[in-house]
C-alpha cells in the first residue's frame, strides 16, 4: 500500500490508511508491520545524545524481557511480557532514526482490534486485522514476518479429528494462518521499501467469537519442549530456600545422572539416595566420587553435576546444589536437594 507517511507518536494510523486505500473491501485482511502500530502510541525508546545506543538497546532488551532462554555474547534470545521468543525481545534498532529505538505494541492484539473497529467507522468495512513483526527461526537462516496481533479472524484454523484422503485422522495439525498471512504481506512490503501496510484479499474468514488475537499461538508452560536443556540456561534457575517433596524423586534423579554421565563417560560419578536426615527440605541425594578430589576431578563432576541438574529443571524438578568437597578430602562432593518448584 503505497501512499502512506512516515509516522509518528500520535498519528492517526487508521485514517492513513483510509485515505490511502478507500477501495478496501468486506474481508481484507490488512497486514500492518508492528513498527508503525508501535511508532504511533509511543512505544519507543530515545537514545540521549552523547548515549551509547548499544548501551540503552541492551537495558531495553533486560527491561522488556522476563526470561532469557538463550546467550552468545551480547546476543540473547528471550521471552518477552507478550510471550513471543525472540532475539533482542523485538526492539528494532533499523529504519527509524539514530536516537531512537521501536519497541514491540505493548498490547498488538488490541491494537488491531482498535484498527479495525475504526477502519469500519470511516469506510464503513470490516476487515480483518494482523499485525506483523520479523523473526529468525530456530535452526533455519534467514528471517520472516510472523504475526504479533490479529483481530477479526481465527489464529489458528484446526484441522485436528478431520480425516486426509488416505483415510488418516489428524491428530495435531493446527494452521497458523495469521503467520502464513503476515509471510505472504511481507513479499510486497519487503524490508526496504517503507512500504508498511499490505492488503490480502480473496481469504474468506469467519471472526472468532471471542476473539482471542494471536495468543492461541503461545506455546509455554508444559507444551514448549524447548524451555529448559541448555547450559545457558543454568543462569535462569532460581533456588529456593525450601524444597517441597514429591513423588518420583529416585527415578528422576537416576535418570538425569544416567543421561549426565552417558554425556560424560569418562568421569562417573556414584550417588546415595535418601538421607534420614533431610527433614522437610525436599528429597536428599549425596554424590559421591571414586577418587580423591583433585582440580581436574572437581572439574568433571562440575560438568556431570551441572548436566543432571539441567535435566532435573526440563523434567519440572526444584533443585538446590550444595558442594561439600574440599580438595584431598573425603570422596563426597556435594548434596542435591530435589522437590516440587514453588508455586
Amino acid at each position: 500500500m503505497p501512499g502512506l507517511p512516515e509516522f509518528t507518536p500520535g498519528d492517526d494510523l487508521a485514517g492513513a490508511i483510509a485515505a490511502a486505500a478507500p477501495w478496501l473491501a468486506d474481508d481484507d485482511v490488512l497486514v500492518v508491520t508492528s513498527k508503525v502500530v508501535a511508532k504511533v502510541e509511543g512505544n519507543l525508546v530515545r537514545v540521549e545524545p552523547g548515549a551509547d545506543r548499544e548501551a540503552v538497546r541492551q537495558r531495553a532488551i533486560t527491561a522488556e524481557s522476563v526470561r532469557v532462554v538463550a546467550r552468545r555474547g551480547p546476543l540473547r534470545i528471550v521471552e518477552t511480557r507478550h510471550g513471543w521468543v525472540v532475539a533482542a525481545a523485538g526492539i528494532d534498532a533499523s529504519n527509524v532514526a539514530s536516537d531512537t529505538l521501536v519497541l514491540l505494541p505493548a498490547d498488538a492484539d488490541a491494537s488491531a482490534r482498535r484498527l479495525r473497529a475504526r477502519l469500519a467507522e470511516l469506510l464503513g468495512v470490516t476487515v480483518a486485522v494482523v499485525v506483523s513483526d520479523t523473526f529468525g527461526r530456530p535452526w533455519r537462516d534467514g528471517v520472516s514476518d510472523v504475526a504479533i496481533g490479529a483481530a477479526g479472524l481465527s489464529a489458528l484454523v484446526d484441522h485436528r479429528g478431520s480425516v486426509d484422503s488416505h483415510g488418516n485422522r489428524l491428530e495435531t495439525t493446527q494452521v497458523a494462518v495469521v503467520d502464513e498471512l503476515a509471510a505472504a504481506a511481507d513479499l510486497v512490503k519487503g524490508k526496504l521499501a517503507g512500504v508498511p501496510v499490505a492488503v490480502v484479499r480473496g481469504l474468506h474468514l469467519t471472526a472468532p467469537a471471542p476473539d482471542t488475537g494471536t495468543r492461541p499461538l503461545v506455546r509455554l508452560g508444559p507444551g514448549d519442549l524447548f524451555a529448559t536443556g541448555t547450559r545457558d540456561l543454568v543462569g535462569s534457575r532460581t533456588p529456593v530456600p525450601l524444597l517441597t517433596r514429591r513423588p518420583g524423586a529416585e527415578q528422576a534423579v537416576t535418570e538425569a545422572f544416567r543421561v549426565a554421565v552417558a554425556a560424560l563417560p569418562e568421569f562417573p560419578v556414584v550417588f546415595r539416595y535418601g538421607l534420614e536426615d533431610d527433614g522437610a527440605d525436599g528429597d536428599v541425594v549425596d554424590v559421591h566420587v571414586a577418587e580423591p578430589v583433585t582440580p581436574a576431578a572437581a572439574l568433571s563432576v562440575g560438568a556431570v553435576v551441572g548436566a543432571a541438574l539441567v535435566q532435573l529443571q526440563a523434567e519440572g524438578w526444584a533443585t538446590r546444589w550444595q558442594p561439600v568437597a574440599t580438595l584431598g578430602g573425603s570422596s563426597l562432593v556435594g548434596r542435591l536437594r530435589l522437590g516440587a518448584p514453588p508455586p
